[in-house]
């Protein structure tokens, strides 16, 4: 039995603020994710194409589909409770995919029938080791049409060039003056939907797929070296088009 709108309301809600923790300045990353989206599908005859990659519970592709109501989204994400989230509370933004990127015959799961117009995420990539994003930028490169983009906004930490210390310091600047602390965290988020009956089998499926992952995760790869996989992975142009602190919208062109 799928989730109950309400239920579904209630806990995306409470997803929107936790993550506001997370990624400096939010809303206006999504927007800025959407106004280049905007501007290299604009004058085409047929419908935008979009993958939206590691979509939790659907807050880019709603965001998106707002901005472009005719495009067709492809949101994928490997997470069982994010995704019934998403198709429950934005059922008509995307359709929703359940498997996990980088794996063997994810892209062949995406079903698509012609070349992607762009390829979005926020704040999934990051969790990928080089090996594996080196991959999935290459797949990603080949399923773009000429011009097409790639689109990351995530928490890229500068280089060794970089002043790394002063960007993470005035990123939590930031978050303090807009008050994102007085929200839950993660943790509180997981811990407080474990209480809910509606999500108990949602929930033991994404323990049954998170228990052969373990607990490690790899190190956070700087900004630039994520520049450096785009390029070898085929892209002509890549770089950064909106930053504040850590907070990145990266964009690579085809």
């Amino acid at each position: 039995m799928g989730l109950s709108l309400a239920t579904a309301e209630r806990w995306v809600e409470r997803w929107e603020l936790q993550q506001q923790r997370y990624a400096v300045d939010r809303e206006e990353r999504f927007t800025v994710i959407a106004d280049v989206v905007e501007h290299v599908t604009a004058g085409h005859a047929t419908p935008p194409l979009v993958v939206d990659l590691g979509c939790g519970p659907g807050s880019l592709a709603a965001r998106l589909i707002r901005r472009l109501p005719d495009a067709e989204i492809v949101a994928v994400d490997r997470d069982p409770v994010l995704l019934e989230l998403g198709r429950t509370h934005h059922p008509d933004a995307a359709r929703y995919v359940d498997v996990e990127i980088g794996a063997p015959g994810w892209v062949r799961a995406l079903d698509l029938d012609r070349p992607l117009d762009a390829a979005v995420s926020t704040t999934a990539l990051h969790y990928l080791d080089r090996d594996t994003l080196l991959g999935t930028y290459r797949q990603l490169a080949g399923l773009l049409r000429p011009g097409g983009v790639l689109v990351n906004g995530d928490h890229l930490p500068q280089g060794e060039t970089g002043p790394a210390g002063i960007a993470a310091h005035v990123g939590r600047c930031r978050a303090d003056r807009q008050r994102v602390f007085t929200h839950e965290d993660w943790g509180s988020w997981w811990a407080a939907a474990g209480d809910d009956p509606e999500l108990t089998d949602l929930l033991t499926e994404r323990r049954r797929r998170e228990a052969p992952l373990g607990t490690a995760r790899p190190a956070e790869l700087p900004l630039p070296a994520h520049l450096e996989l785009l390029r070898q992975s085929g892209f002509a142009q890549a770089g950064p088009v909106w930053q504040y602190g850590d907070s990145c919208v990266v964009v690579a062109v085809r």
